[in-house]
């Protein structure tokens, strides 16, 4: 497996660490490299196109299903809630996912080989603090690789807005300068919406990619990781080391992954 292609799988690992608290709630601090969104296997799907072909598995992994029944049904460990506020909690949570979205936007619908040339990635909505955001071949849990498995080049790294509208470097500069920072994978910080009021949160990410040398009609796919009970004051709870964690826990199934459509850009 060469380095572009690699995977983030080593966070699936990291459940029985101390630190597994703020694996995902926290986003993924100690991993600056290229992912597919298999790896975030607790996460719930948000369309059963996002695991076509996987027959009735795919009904399981829905966030009506996988997370959301639990909460009504008061599994634990939302049973120390009433019917009354699960009902509620329930409800918020489909606002999240209603209003979090991710777009691709402002790239050319043809190339010449070896061309460069900008793509706008923005996000709105998740519960924060961190979402992640990623450039991929496919719109499929299990079957998506990162978009430079398919001929595409990130040049530079990926420029970072974040919801106050400031340039954010800080998650990207732990990657060893060394090492190159041209990924198509980024944390964004300071993502803080709340379901009640209806505050929404929006950031974006500019990829300067370069055209693969060969002709054809290459794909390209926004994959965004973000999660939703910290974005109401029933689905988190307060942890005193960790801070604001989801009341569902590391694998609550309370995380998300969600992906834009399917664009295709020609090389000619």
């Amino acid at each position: 497996m060469t380095r572009r292609g690699l995977a983030w799988i080593a966070v699936a690992t990291m459940v029985a660490a101390p630190a597994a608290v703020n694996a995902y709630p926290g986003g993924t601090p100690d991993f600056q490299t290229d992912v597919a969104p298999f790896c975030a296997a607790c996460h719930s799907s948000v369309t059963v196109e996002a695991l076509e072909g996987a027959g009735p598995r795919a009904e399981k992994e829905l966030a009506a299903n996988k997370h959301l029944a639990s909460i009504v049904q008061g599994q634990q460990p939302y049973d120390k809630l009433s019917e009354a506020d699960r009902a509620a909690l329930a409800q918020q949570l489909q606002a999240v996912d209603l209003n979090s979205k991710i777009e691709l936007v402002d790239f050319p619908p043809q190339v010449k080989p070896g061309e460069t040339f900008n793509v706008t990635v923005i996000v709105t909505g998740g519960a924060g603090p961190v979402v992640a955001v990623g450039l991929v071949d496919r719109a499929h849990r299990w079957y998506a690789r990162p978009a430079s498995s398919t001929g595409w080049s990130v040049v530079g790294p990926p420029t970072v807005i974040g919801p106050d509208g400031k340039p954010q470097t800080e998650w990207l500069d732990r990657r060893p300068a060394r090492m190159g920072r041209k990924i198509t994978y980024v944390n964004i910080t300071g993502v803080a919406s709340d379901a009640v009021a209806g505050r929404w949160s929006k950031s974006k990410v500019i990829y300067t990619l370069q055209a693969p040398d060969r002709v054809g009609d290459y794909p390209l796919v926004g994959a965004y990781l973000y999660g939703t009970e910290k974005a109401t004051k029933l689905g988190s709870t307060e942890h005193p080391v960790y801070g604001k964690q989801p009341l569902g826990g590391y694998g609550g199934k309370s995380g998300r992954v969600r992906f834009t459509a399917p664009i295709v850009i020609s090389v000619k």
